[in-house]
């Protein structure tokens, strides 16, 4: 669901995942035709880097609990 949100609407995908700045920033660069394509890209690796920390820090407390 996340990823057609950052299809569709970048800017918004962003400002969900707490990254105001980058939100808004992504919102002007949609604005345009040729700058919602790298807004999409950005989303897009954005929510990827989410669900990396996400399993790396899942990752990191069950190493913890093993020690």
């Amino acid at each position: 669901m996340r990823y057609v949100l950052a299809f569709f609407l970048p800017w918004l995908s962003l400002l969900l995942q707490g990254k105001i700045v980058s939100g808004i920033f992504c919102l002007v660069l949609q604005i345009t035709i040729i700058g919602w394509i790298p807004a999409c890209i950005w989303a897009f690796s954005s929510l990827n880097r989410m669900y990396a920390d996400r399993r790396t820090d899942k990752i990191i407390t069950e190493m913890k609990k093993a020690n």
